[in-house]
């Protein structure tokens, strides 16, 4: 059985297009597929435009409303801030969804 909107959990994600590179920062319910679409072009404007592909940090939430909120504190950070923040956890900028872009896309649809 899937998940009602009640248990629906909502990411706030960091894309940047290399180590201390151009970044992004985006709000999504569905991870895989939100990140799928970065990486395939299929989302135009500035990620596509700017190549910024690679996950490099992510965190859960239980509400929109708090991703949302989360998200545009983030946003409204100085750019060393969003970089620390990165680097806590993904001190080499690695591509935190390397491998979960072998999957066709039906297999996303779920997430």
């Amino acid at each position: 059985m899937a998940a009602g909107p009640a248990h629906r959990q909502y990411w706030v994600y960091i894309l940047a297009s290399k180590p201390s590179g151009t970044l992004y920062i985006g709000v999504t319910h569905s991870i895989k597929r939100r990140i799928w679409e970065h990486k395939t072009g299929m989302i135009s404007g500035f990620t596509k435009q700017y190549g910024v592909k690679t996950l490099v940090s992510f965190e859960a939430h239980r509400d929109v409303s708090g991703a949302i909120q989360r998200e545009k504190e983030i946003k409204g950070w100085l750019r060393k801030r969003k970089i620390d923040l990165i680097q806590q956890e993904n001190l080499l900028w690695r591509d935190l969804a390397s491998d979960w872009h072998q999957l066709p896309m039906d297999s996303l649809r779920s997430e």
